[in-house]
Protein backbone atom coordinates (compact mmCIF):
# COMPACT_ATOMS: atom_id res chain seq x y z
CA UNK A 1 0.00 0.00 0.00
CA UNK A 2 1.37 3.38 -1.04
CA UNK A 3 0.40 7.00 -0.62
CA UNK A 4 1.45 10.26 -2.30
CA UNK A 5 1.99 13.41 -0.25
CA UNK A 6 -0.53 15.73 -1.83
CA UNK A 7 0.43 16.88 -5.31
CA UNK A 8 4.19 16.68 -4.65
CA UNK A 9 4.77 13.30 -6.26
CA UNK A 10 6.55 12.19 -3.06
CA UNK A 11 5.70 8.51 -2.65
CA UNK A 12 5.52 6.95 0.82
CA UNK A 13 4.44 3.71 2.41
CA UNK A 14 0.81 3.62 3.53
CA UNK A 15 1.99 3.64 7.13
CA UNK A 16 4.75 5.67 8.71
CA UNK A 17 6.71 5.39 11.92
CA UNK A 18 6.11 8.09 14.49
CA UNK A 19 9.36 8.99 16.26
CA UNK A 20 8.07 11.00 19.22
CA UNK A 21 8.74 8.24 21.74
CA UNK A 22 12.32 7.53 20.63
CA UNK A 23 13.28 11.07 21.58
CA UNK A 24 13.14 10.25 25.27
CA UNK A 25 12.39 12.78 28.00
CA UNK A 26 11.66 16.47 27.50
CA UNK A 27 9.46 18.84 29.44
CA UNK A 28 7.14 21.84 29.56
CA UNK A 29 5.49 23.70 32.42
CA UNK A 30 2.72 21.07 32.41
CA UNK A 31 5.24 18.29 33.05
CA UNK A 32 6.65 15.49 30.94
CA UNK A 33 6.23 15.77 27.16
CA UNK A 34 8.04 12.55 26.26
CA UNK A 35 7.23 8.91 26.86
CA UNK A 36 9.76 8.17 29.57
CA UNK A 37 13.21 6.63 29.36
CA UNK A 38 14.25 5.12 26.06
CA UNK A 39 16.84 2.62 24.85
CA UNK A 40 18.59 4.23 21.87
CA UNK A 41 19.96 0.95 20.56
CA UNK A 42 16.48 -0.58 20.53
CA UNK A 43 15.14 2.56 18.86
CA UNK A 44 17.74 2.22 16.11
CA UNK A 45 16.87 -1.45 15.64
CA UNK A 46 13.18 -0.52 15.44
CA UNK A 47 13.75 2.10 12.72
CA UNK A 48 15.85 -0.28 10.67
CA UNK A 49 13.34 -3.09 11.09
CA UNK A 50 10.55 -0.77 9.93
CA UNK A 51 12.50 0.05 6.80
CA UNK A 52 13.19 -3.62 6.12
CA UNK A 53 9.44 -4.29 6.40
CA UNK A 54 8.56 -1.67 3.79
CA UNK A 55 7.98 1.40 5.95
CA UNK A 56 9.60 4.35 4.19
CA UNK A 57 8.03 7.34 5.98
CA UNK A 58 9.50 8.53 9.28
CA UNK A 59 7.94 11.42 11.18
CA UNK A 60 9.71 13.30 13.96
CA UNK A 61 10.04 16.85 15.33
CA UNK A 62 12.96 18.96 16.46
CA UNK A 63 11.46 19.25 19.95
CA UNK A 64 11.12 15.49 20.57
CA UNK A 65 13.70 14.83 23.26
CA UNK A 66 14.98 18.36 22.59
CA UNK A 67 16.68 17.21 19.38
CA UNK A 68 17.40 13.63 20.45
CA UNK A 69 14.80 11.97 18.22
CA UNK A 70 16.28 13.58 15.11
CA UNK A 71 19.78 12.44 16.10
CA UNK A 72 18.71 8.85 16.77
CA UNK A 73 16.81 8.76 13.48
CA UNK A 74 19.93 9.97 11.67
CA UNK A 75 21.98 7.15 13.21
CA UNK A 76 19.39 4.55 12.28
CA UNK A 77 19.12 5.72 8.67
CA UNK A 78 22.84 6.18 8.03
CA UNK A 79 23.65 4.96 4.55
CA UNK A 80 19.96 4.57 3.62
CA UNK A 81 18.85 8.19 3.27
CA UNK A 82 17.79 7.74 -0.34
CA UNK A 83 15.36 4.95 0.65
CA UNK A 84 13.23 7.05 2.98
CA UNK A 85 11.02 10.11 3.29
CA UNK A 86 11.78 12.14 6.41
CA UNK A 87 9.23 14.48 7.94
CA UNK A 88 10.09 16.74 10.84
CA UNK A 89 8.48 19.74 12.53
CA UNK A 90 9.44 23.13 13.92
CA UNK A 91 7.81 25.84 16.00
CA UNK A 92 8.75 25.06 19.60
CA UNK A 93 11.84 26.71 20.98
CA UNK A 94 13.71 24.50 23.43
CA UNK A 95 16.90 24.21 25.45
CA UNK A 96 18.87 21.11 24.48
CA UNK A 97 20.67 21.06 27.83
CA UNK A 98 17.70 21.34 30.19
CA UNK A 99 15.35 19.61 27.70
CA UNK A 100 12.65 22.18 28.42
CA UNK A 101 10.39 23.90 25.91
CA UNK A 102 11.06 27.63 26.28
CA UNK A 103 8.50 29.21 23.95
CA UNK A 104 7.25 29.46 20.40
CA UNK A 105 9.25 30.17 17.26
CA UNK A 106 6.75 31.56 14.80
CA UNK A 107 8.73 34.04 12.70
CA UNK A 108 10.24 33.66 9.22
CA UNK A 109 13.68 34.19 10.75
CA UNK A 110 13.14 31.31 13.15
CA UNK A 111 12.06 28.98 10.33
CA UNK A 112 15.52 29.37 8.80
CA UNK A 113 17.24 28.90 12.15
CA UNK A 114 15.21 25.78 12.91
CA UNK A 115 15.60 24.13 9.51
CA UNK A 116 19.38 24.47 9.62
CA UNK A 117 19.46 22.91 13.09
CA UNK A 118 17.26 20.00 11.99
CA UNK A 119 19.40 19.40 8.90
CA UNK A 120 22.47 19.13 11.14
CA UNK A 121 20.84 16.76 13.61
CA UNK A 122 19.36 14.61 10.86
CA UNK A 123 22.66 14.45 9.02
CA UNK A 124 21.07 15.32 5.69
CA UNK A 125 21.06 18.21 3.24
CA UNK A 126 17.29 18.18 2.65
CA UNK A 127 14.06 17.46 4.51
CA UNK A 128 11.25 15.87 2.54
CA UNK A 129 8.34 17.28 4.55
CA UNK A 130 8.78 20.22 6.92
CA UNK A 131 5.79 20.80 9.21
CA UNK A 132 4.68 23.69 11.39
CA UNK A 133 4.23 22.33 14.91
CA UNK A 134 2.08 25.17 16.31
CA UNK A 135 -1.45 23.94 15.73
CA UNK A 136 -3.26 27.07 16.86
CA UNK A 137 -0.98 29.69 15.33
CA UNK A 138 -3.16 32.57 14.05
CA UNK A 139 -3.77 32.50 10.32
CA UNK A 140 -2.09 35.84 9.70
CA UNK A 141 1.12 34.73 11.43
CA UNK A 142 1.14 31.45 9.54
CA UNK A 143 0.61 33.28 6.23
CA UNK A 144 3.76 35.28 6.90
CA UNK A 145 5.77 32.02 6.89
CA UNK A 146 4.77 30.86 3.41
CA UNK A 147 7.27 32.94 1.44
CA UNK A 148 10.16 31.60 3.52
CA UNK A 149 8.95 28.03 3.14
CA UNK A 150 8.68 28.45 -0.61
CA UNK A 151 12.21 29.91 -0.65
CA UNK A 152 13.46 26.85 1.24
CA UNK A 153 11.88 24.63 -1.41
CA UNK A 154 13.60 26.66 -4.12
CA UNK A 155 16.92 26.32 -2.29
CA UNK A 156 16.52 22.54 -2.07
CA UNK A 157 16.53 22.46 1.72
CA UNK A 158 12.98 21.10 1.91
CA UNK A 159 10.86 19.37 -0.72
CA UNK A 160 7.43 20.26 0.66
CA UNK A 161 5.81 21.55 3.82
CA UNK A 162 2.78 20.84 6.01
CA UNK A 163 0.98 21.92 9.16
CA UNK A 164 0.39 19.83 12.26
CA UNK A 165 -3.00 21.14 13.37
CA UNK A 166 -6.44 19.89 14.33
CA UNK A 167 -8.06 23.14 13.17
CA UNK A 168 -9.40 22.97 9.60
CA UNK A 169 -9.47 26.74 9.15
CA UNK A 170 -5.69 26.84 9.63
CA UNK A 171 -5.06 24.27 6.92
CA UNK A 172 -7.62 25.95 4.68
CA UNK A 173 -5.67 29.21 4.91
CA UNK A 174 -2.49 27.63 3.60
CA UNK A 175 -4.32 25.52 1.05
CA UNK A 176 -5.12 28.46 -1.20
CA UNK A 177 -1.70 30.10 -1.19
CA UNK A 178 0.96 27.47 -0.51
CA UNK A 179 2.22 25.99 -3.79
CA UNK A 180 4.22 23.26 -2.03
CA UNK A 181 1.79 22.77 0.86
CA UNK A 182 1.43 18.98 0.91
CA UNK A 183 -0.11 17.71 4.14
CA UNK A 184 -2.00 18.25 7.34
CA UNK A 185 -1.03 16.20 10.35
CA UNK A 186 -3.84 15.78 12.85
CA UNK A 187 -5.05 13.60 15.69
CA UNK A 188 -7.12 10.81 14.16
CA UNK A 189 -8.06 7.33 15.27
CA UNK A 190 -11.04 5.03 15.41
CA UNK A 191 -12.00 6.83 18.63
CA UNK A 192 -13.21 9.70 16.41
CA UNK A 193 -15.92 7.46 14.93
CA UNK A 194 -15.62 8.65 11.33
CA UNK A 195 -14.27 11.36 9.06
CA UNK A 196 -13.33 14.61 10.71
CA UNK A 197 -13.46 18.05 9.12
CA UNK A 198 -9.71 17.85 8.62
CA UNK A 199 -9.92 14.56 6.70
CA UNK A 200 -12.60 16.03 4.46
CA UNK A 201 -10.51 19.15 3.91
CA UNK A 202 -7.51 17.05 2.88
CA UNK A 203 -9.64 15.15 0.38
CA UNK A 204 -10.99 18.38 -1.08
CA UNK A 205 -7.60 20.11 -1.34
CA UNK A 206 -5.64 17.03 -2.43
CA UNK A 207 -3.47 17.02 0.69
CA UNK A 208 -2.04 14.05 2.51
CA UNK A 209 -3.75 13.49 5.85
CA UNK A 210 -0.96 12.37 8.19
CA UNK A 211 -2.54 10.78 11.24
CA UNK A 212 -0.87 11.18 14.60
CA UNK A 213 -2.28 9.21 17.50
CA UNK A 214 -3.72 6.46 15.26
CA UNK A 215 -3.56 4.03 18.17
CA UNK A 216 -4.98 6.54 20.65
CA UNK A 217 -1.71 6.86 22.58
CA UNK A 218 -1.63 3.11 23.16
CA UNK A 219 -5.26 2.47 24.08
CA UNK A 220 -5.85 0.77 20.73
CA UNK A 221 -3.08 -1.73 21.37
CA UNK A 222 -5.13 -3.35 24.14
CA UNK A 223 -2.27 -2.92 26.60
CA UNK A 224 -4.17 -0.70 29.02
CA UNK A 225 -7.29 -1.23 31.11
CA UNK A 226 -9.08 0.48 33.99
CA UNK A 227 -6.40 -0.66 36.45
CA UNK A 228 -3.48 0.73 34.47
CA UNK A 229 -1.52 3.67 35.83
CA UNK A 230 1.17 5.58 33.97
CA UNK A 231 3.83 7.56 35.85
CA UNK A 232 4.45 11.27 35.70
CA UNK A 233 7.60 10.72 33.62
CA UNK A 234 5.29 9.94 30.68
CA UNK A 235 3.25 12.56 28.80
CA UNK A 236 0.13 10.48 29.42
CA UNK A 237 0.62 11.04 33.14
CA UNK A 238 1.23 14.77 32.79
CA UNK A 239 -1.07 17.71 33.34
CA UNK A 240 -1.09 18.75 29.68
CA UNK A 241 -4.43 20.50 29.03
CA UNK A 242 -4.94 18.65 25.72
CA UNK A 243 -4.56 15.20 27.30
CA UNK A 244 -8.02 13.62 27.14
CA UNK A 245 -7.28 9.94 26.45
CA UNK A 246 -5.72 9.59 29.91
CA UNK A 247 -6.62 11.33 33.15
CA UNK A 248 -3.97 11.53 35.88
CA UNK A 249 -2.17 8.66 34.19
CA UNK A 250 -5.25 6.43 34.00
CA UNK A 251 -7.09 5.54 30.79
CA UNK A 252 -10.20 7.67 30.37
CA UNK A 253 -13.19 5.34 31.05
CA UNK A 254 -15.11 6.89 28.15
CA UNK A 255 -12.47 5.79 25.67
CA UNK A 256 -12.11 2.34 27.21
CA UNK A 257 -15.85 1.89 26.67
CA UNK A 258 -15.50 2.97 23.06
CA UNK A 259 -12.68 0.50 22.58
CA UNK A 260 -14.74 -2.39 23.92
CA UNK A 261 -17.62 -1.46 21.66
CA UNK A 262 -15.55 -1.96 18.52
CA UNK A 263 -13.00 -4.55 19.63
CA UNK A 264 -14.74 -7.44 17.89
CA UNK A 265 -14.89 -5.67 14.53
CA UNK A 266 -11.29 -4.49 14.71
CA UNK A 267 -9.93 -7.93 15.61
CA UNK A 268 -11.89 -9.83 12.96
CA UNK A 269 -10.23 -11.71 10.10
CA UNK A 270 -6.95 -12.23 11.91
CA UNK A 271 -6.19 -8.60 12.74
CA UNK A 272 -4.59 -7.69 16.02
CA UNK A 273 -6.37 -4.79 17.70
CA UNK A 274 -3.70 -2.34 16.52
CA UNK A 275 -3.79 -3.67 12.96
CA UNK A 276 -7.56 -3.34 12.85
CA UNK A 277 -7.35 0.23 14.12
CA UNK A 278 -4.87 1.10 11.37
CA UNK A 279 -7.00 -0.68 8.78
CA UNK A 280 -10.00 1.39 9.89
CA UNK A 281 -8.10 4.61 9.15
CA UNK A 282 -7.26 3.42 5.64
CA UNK A 283 -10.87 2.36 5.17
CA UNK A 284 -12.15 5.83 6.03
CA UNK A 285 -10.15 7.67 3.36
CA UNK A 286 -7.46 7.00 0.79
CA UNK A 287 -5.56 10.18 1.69
CA UNK A 288 -4.76 8.95 5.21
CA UNK A 289 -1.24 8.04 6.32
CA UNK A 290 -1.22 6.79 9.94
CA UNK A 291 2.07 7.20 11.80
CA UNK A 292 1.86 5.01 14.92
CA UNK A 293 4.60 5.70 17.40
CA UNK A 294 7.08 2.90 17.98
CA UNK A 295 10.15 2.37 20.10
CA UNK A 296 10.60 -1.41 19.95
CA UNK A 297 11.08 -3.91 17.17
CA UNK A 298 7.99 -5.82 18.33
CA UNK A 299 5.78 -2.74 17.95
CA UNK A 300 7.16 -2.07 14.48
CA UNK A 301 6.53 -5.65 13.37
CA UNK A 302 2.93 -5.64 14.57
CA UNK A 303 2.11 -2.29 12.99
CA UNK A 304 3.84 -3.08 9.70
CA UNK A 305 1.78 -6.28 9.57
CA UNK A 306 -1.24 -4.10 8.90
CA UNK A 307 0.17 -3.31 5.45
CA UNK A 308 -0.42 -6.90 4.35
CA UNK A 309 -3.99 -6.92 5.64
CA UNK A 310 -4.91 -3.56 4.14
CA UNK A 311 -7.95 -1.37 4.87
CA UNK A 312 -11.13 -2.54 6.56
CA UNK A 313 -14.08 -2.90 4.25
CA UNK A 314 -16.64 -0.15 3.91
CA UNK A 315 -19.12 -2.37 5.72
CA UNK A 316 -16.73 -2.72 8.66
CA UNK A 317 -16.07 1.02 8.74
CA UNK A 318 -19.81 1.68 8.83
CA UNK A 319 -20.31 -0.94 11.56
CA UNK A 320 -17.68 0.75 13.71
CA UNK A 321 -19.43 4.11 13.28
CA UNK A 322 -22.78 2.61 14.32
CA UNK A 323 -21.30 0.93 17.37
CA UNK A 324 -19.57 4.08 18.54
CA UNK A 325 -22.68 6.19 17.96
CA UNK A 326 -24.54 3.86 20.31
CA UNK A 327 -21.86 4.01 22.99
CA UNK A 328 -22.65 6.43 25.85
Amino acid sequence: MRRTLGNTGIDVSGIGMGCWAIGGPFFAESGACGWGAVDDEESIRAVRRALDLGVTFFDTADVYGAGHSERVLAQALEGRRDEVVIATKWGNRFDENTKYITGAGDTPEYVREAVEASLRRLGTDYIDLYQLHLGDLPVEKAAALLATLEDLVGEGKIRAYGWSTDLPDRAEAWGSDGEHFASVQHDFSVMKGGKTDVVELCERLNLACVNRGPLAMGLLTGKYDAQSRIGTDDVRGSAAPWMTLFEDGRPNPEYLARLEAVREVLTSEGHTLAQGALGWIWGVSDVTVPIPGCRTVAQVEENAGALEKGPLTQAQVEEVSKLLAATP
